[in-house]
């Protein structure tokens, strides 16, 4: 019998649980369990249903011991910047609103009383997104500061998880840096800041590093799912588990972690807390080994999934990039404005956007798509030129990861528009990062550089000039 590891990835749109073994020298991995996964819209608030969601992870586990595959040891990584507030009791404070929620609209504000824009950069290197945790918090304690008082842990969402698992709180750290609550100097939560803004620091848990042991299952979840599994912290967020699995140890290395965002940038072993990065809008996301993530989030395939949804998944996403392939219309939108954040339909988003800025108007699927995957890869031109901007050196190669690796006409788009090659896969990267870093505990790999060799030879990955 083969030694399993287990990857529970659970992404904005969907979950899955992914098994992962070593066969030939190369890893293998099976989906075992999959899942759907989106905000609830509660009494007009957009929210995460935890628990629906850990019943899904236990369905999941089932699932490996009815097939007689049980991991030695299991970790789940999710999105980032959205958490629980648990009182003494352990239950959770409120709603476990979603990051796409109104509720942070002017909230940037209320930090900048405090603290300014630019000073929180210099003080977090974390980009300004109106749905970071720390405007989140701001958002609580307007409207409900009574559970920051009641607040005797702060858990972000796969920490969350890892607790009902073992029973064992931890706060692991790439998950934490996307909230703009950490000190990239230390590498854990500047308490100085969570007190000047009146959240309670008592709430937040001492930092742990992917790899760390969590615990094994409760008495309770191992009755419950057939057997025992230690819990180990991955790269709990999805983005540092994925950019693990980039198929190349080179340290000019340009990847996009692409899915329902696209995540672009570098890896660098410090953080840019300068004002040309802050203006160009970039983040320091922490990383395995604290290694810092410096990128940019792009909008993503969010906009092409809700037009899928919008033509009542009439049309799969293979079947949109062909579509997408054969228009001529010229318009491009601004990926990162906010109007395409949350809009009730993203095709009219689109089309406004267009009509707005007096450009022709996509009016078949085909042309709505092509609009959307034209503007993505601008962004990735428009992207990369501020990376070798600020850093000084040339990117030959960008590595897409992810899911969007598999969008053949988007890749193609991106070599055009960035002039540089591209190679795309392997596509379920944020489960090999995540399994990577179980490996890497328990030794099968002897340091991370031989683990991505490994990716490299062990899944297929396309090459577009």
């Amino acid at each position: 019998m083969g030694k399993y590891y287990l990857a529970v990835d659970i992404g904005a749109s969907s979950g899955r649980h992914m098994l992962a073994s070593m066969v030939d020298g190369k890893i293998q991995l099976e989906e075992v369990y999959r899942f759907w996964n989106g905000m609830d819209d509660k009494n007009g608030t957009l929210c995460w249903d935890t628990q629906r969601l850990f019943e899904e992870i236990k369905n999941g586990l089932k699932k490996c011991k009815e097939l007689g595959k049980i991991p030695v040891s299991m970790g789940v990584d999710t999105w980032g910047v959205d958490y629980v507030l648990l009182d003494a009791n352990d239950n959770i404070l409120g709603d476990t609103v979603g990051y796409r929620d109104s509720r942070t609209n002017g909230m940037d504000e209320k930090v900048y009383e405090t603290i300014s824009l630019e000073d929180l950069y210099a003080r977090t290197g974390i980009q300004k997104a109106i749905f970071n945790t720390i405007y989140q918090l701001m958002a609580v304690k307007q409207s409900n500061p009574e559970y920051l008082e009641q607040a005797r842990t702060l858990l972000m969402i796969p920490d969350y998880f890892h607790f009902l698992l073992t029973g064992v709180k931890k706060s692991e750290y790439t998950e934490a840096t996307t909230g703009q609550l950490i000190d990239p100097k230390t590498g854990d939560w500047d308490y100085e800041l969570i007190d000047m803004l009146g959240y309670n620091s008592k709430m937040f848990l001492p930092v742990s590093m992917p790899g760390t042991v969590v615990g094994n299952f409760t008495e309770e979840i191992q009755k419950e799912v057939g057997f025992d599994c230690t819990v180990i912290l991955p790269a709990t967020h999805d983005t540092g588990s994925a950019v693990l699995a980039v198929p190349s140890n080179d340290d000019k290395a340009l990847y996009i972690s692409s899915g329902t965002w696209s995540l672009m940038g570098i890896e660098r072993k410090e953080a840019d807390c300068s004002m040309a990065s802050m203006k160009a809008n970039f983040t320091n996301e922490g990383g395995y080994d604290h290694r810092y993530r410096y990128l940019k989030n792009i909008m993503g395939l969010w906009m092409i999934q809700n037009v899928k949804k919008e033509l009542d998944d009439k049309y799969s996403f293979a079947e949109l990039c062909d579509m997408a392939s054969k228009e001529t219309i010229s318009s491009i939108v601004d990926c990162n404005d906010d109007c395409f954040l949350a809009p009730k339909n993203m095709t009219k988003a689109v089309q406004k956007f267009c009509a707005d800025s007096n450009q022709p108007v996509p009016e078949t699927p085909g042309e709505v798509a092509a609009v959307i995957y034209n503007s993505l890869a601008k962004c990735y031109g428009d992207t990369i030129e501020e990376i070798e901007a600020i850093t000084g050196e040339h990117y030959p190669t960008i590595y897409v990861v992810g899911g969007g690796s598999n969008a053949v006409y988007l890749n193609q788009l991106t070599a055009k528009y960035t002039g540089r090659r591209v190679s795309a896969g392997p596509g379920e990267a944020t489960a090999i990062g995540n399994v990577m870093v179980q490996m890497l505990h328990d030794g099968t790999f002897e340091s991370l550089s031989q683990a991505r060799t490994c990716v490299g030879e062990s899944f297929d990955v396309k090459y577009y000039e």
